[in-house]
């Protein structure tokens, strides 16, 4: 059977292909979203938020929520644990631009968890119903819930949470198919995602182990899932969303030269320097820049290379220093428009 090639919905939001970046703490700014989004996601989230911090007026968690209007469809991931103040911060995300409002119940990080957020919420399904149904009323864009499977192999809490979820007016529900046990280790249950599928009425988001465009078509393929979620599988590799969209229209991938993810990784650089700042945009780039040179030849020495550089144009230098010693097959070919600087707020 071919996979599902057609776009989905949440709430007004068109999500097309459906393949969506999934929420990474640290990785998913400005510049990393547009790269995903010109590659082809159909949808871009954001870093996770902090409603507390919101609530406290933070400028730094009040920065995450700056966007533009090339990377929309855009949805902004909350974490907290106090209804009140989780709508409040919903509030401040739909003022900033945000399509979708995306509550996060499933993140397995220690400081999370002792703020009584993120997996947490599934210990505590009455507090996780109240914040979702207090964010609905909050908001007039879509809001979502992203979860995981339980606390243990043996936990299925997340079937009957996510149909309170759903009662409360969630539109769309994320599953990530591991347990806040394993963090990112073993394997990612897809099962779980197709029991989740058949259990509600809203579309559910498959989310772990999609590495290869040929994983996000057997996903589809597996769990009748509505949606792609990828994250690290995108890492240093933000064409696997274009190869993911090829795969689902039933054409076999597209090749992705070397030369392109070192194109547009330069072009990362220079953005994320742009939008965070000379300095932090260069220190944010010197361990993703590393992610784009995965399995290149010379990458050693690159990667010691970039955790020294300083500047964009040490860490530029040392990225075209590695494209220029790639195989001439590879490093003949010329970027594709999604690393182009045009039609973006840093041209």
């Amino acid at each position: 059977m071919r996979p599902r090639t057609d776009h989905m919905r949440i709430g007004n939001v068109t999500v097309d292909p459906p393949l969506i970046l999934g929420p990474m703490a640290g990785m998913n700014s400005v510049p990393f979203r547009l790269l995903c989004r010109k590659a082809g996601a159909g949808l871009v989230c954001s870093e996770m938020v902090s409603a507390t911090a919101l609530h406290f007026g933070s400028t730094k968690t009040a920065g995450l929520l700056e966007s533009c209007a090339q990377e929309r469809p855009l949805s902004v991931q909350l974490f907290g644990a106090d209804p009140d103040i989780v709508a409040e911060g919903a509030r401040d995300v739909e003022a900033a631009g945000a399509d979708i409002v995306d509550l996060n119940m499933g993140c397995p990080v220690r400081k999370v968890l002792k703020a009584g957020a993120g997996s947490m919420l599934m210990k505590d399904p009455n507090r996780a119903v109240a914040i979702a149904a207090a964010t609905v009323r909050a908001v007039g864009v879509p809001v979502t819930a992203k979860l995981r499977i339980g606390w243990s192999r043996e936990d299925a809490s997340f079937v009957e949470l996510s149909r309170r979820l759903v009662d409360a007016g969630v539109a769309a529900i994320a599953l990530h198919g591991r347990t806040a046990g394993q963090g990112y280790r073993g394997a990612a249950d897809w099962s779980a995602i197709a029991r989740l599928v058949q259990a509600v009425s809203v579309p559910v988001i498959g989310n772990g182990d999609v590495f290869t465009a040929p994983d996000a078509g057997r996903m589809l393929r597996e769990t009748g899932c509505a949606a792609v979620m990828i994250a690290r599988g995108a890492l240093g590799n933000p064409f696997l969303f274009a190869q993911a969209a090829d795969v689902l229209a039933g054409r076999d991938p597209r090749p992705i030269p070397a030369r392109w993810r070192l194109a547009a990784a330069v072009w990362h650089v220079q953005a994320s320097a742009l939008h965070h700042g000379e300095y932090l945009g260069v220190r944010r780039m010197r361990a993703m820049s590393c992610w784009y040179s995965r399995g290149l030849p010379g990458s050693a020495v690159f990667r010691r290379e970039a955790c020294r550089a300083g500047s964009v144009a040490e860490l530029s230098a040392a990225l075209l220093s590695l494209a220029h010693n790639l195989p001439h097959d590879a490093a003949s070919e010329t970027a594709p428009a999604a690393v182009d600087l045009e039609d973006t707020p840093f041209a």
